[in-house]
């Protein structure tokens, strides 16, 4: 129901987050209960996403495998999950500071809020990105108690780097999509090509993020050269994808998107670090 390669598109700027807070390691403490808040969010997340579009997944060729529409899953156990889930991710918070568990229902409560949109607005993917966006800027409250406008310039970046990869995303359901009257996407309202274009602009919009981020953390050379991997990287993907040929979204979506996070974590943590 959860795959844990997916992880890898909020976990890598979670920590990113972290380090730039501490400027260096985060403590043993702060690290331990931000991963462990990442996997109760994200499992929490995803599980309520999966309850809440259960009959569309049915109704969906793509994913009417997935567990609960498939049946190897019940949904009481889907329930059950998202409550220890959501009680893990209280758990963290609460170990971490008073601000993380104050602010852990609004956290939640947006994550959750994400997979009724795609009922009402095309902006379903931008709520999505948000959702990933607050990770660098949660694990800065973490380690700090407190919240700082630099930081928000990395849950941007996050937030403008997913929604884009989700409106490519969203191609392959073009189809289904126009064939109901309650969802709506991107692809749908625009077709592909636009929304090709659309998403090239997401991602252009997060690198000025990053740049901007670099200037006002004097970060050095590792860092600068990080970014430039990571636009070589979104480059790359746009290239995989047509409006005619979507054959390779597997790639451009997962296996890009999944070095992307991996790779200016390791870039950025040594400039951070050095």
């Amino acid at each position: 129901m959860i795959k844990f390669e997916h992880s890898v598109f909020a976990l890598p700027f979670a920590l990113l987050g972290a380090m730039l807070a501490a400027q260096g390691w985060p403590s043993a403490h702060a690290l331990l209960w931000i991963v462990v808040a990442m996997v109760g969010a994200r499992s929490a997340a995803m599980t309520f996403n999966r309850i809440v579009d259960r009959r569309v997944d049915a109704a969906n060729p793509r994913t009417r495998g997935r567990a609960l529409p498939a049946g190897t899953l019940s949904l009481r156990f889907a329930w059950g999950f998202l409550l220890a889930s959501a009680a893990v991710f209280e758990l963290a918070c609460w170990r971490l500071n008073p601000l993380c568990l104050a602010l852990s229902p609004l956290a939640l409560g947006w994550v959750f809020f994400y997979s009724y949109t795609k009922r009402f607005t095309l902006l379903a993917h931008w709520v999505l990105g948000v959702a990933l966006g607050i990770a660098p800027a949660a694990a800065w409250i973490a380690v700090r108690g407190s919240l700082a406008p630099r930081i928000l310039l990395l849950s941007g970046a996050v937030a403008l780097w997913v929604a884009g990869f989700d409106v490519l995303y969203a191609c392959q359901d073009i189809d289904f999509d126009r064939s109901r009257s309650d969802l709506h996407s991107v692809p749908k309202r625009i077709g592909v090509a636009a929304s090709l274009r659309l998403a090239q602009l997401c991602h252009l919009a997060m690198l000025g993020l990053l740049v901007w981020l670099l200037r006002a953390s004097h970060l050095g050379v590792p860092a600068w050269l990080g970014l430039a991997v990571v636009a070589a990287l979104l480059v790359y993907e746009h290239s995989l994808l047509a409006a005619d040929d979507l054959s390779r979204m597997n790639a451009a979506f997962f296996t890009i998107n999944g070095y992307i996070g991996i790779l200016l974590l390791l870039f950025w943590g040594v400039a951070i670090l050095v």
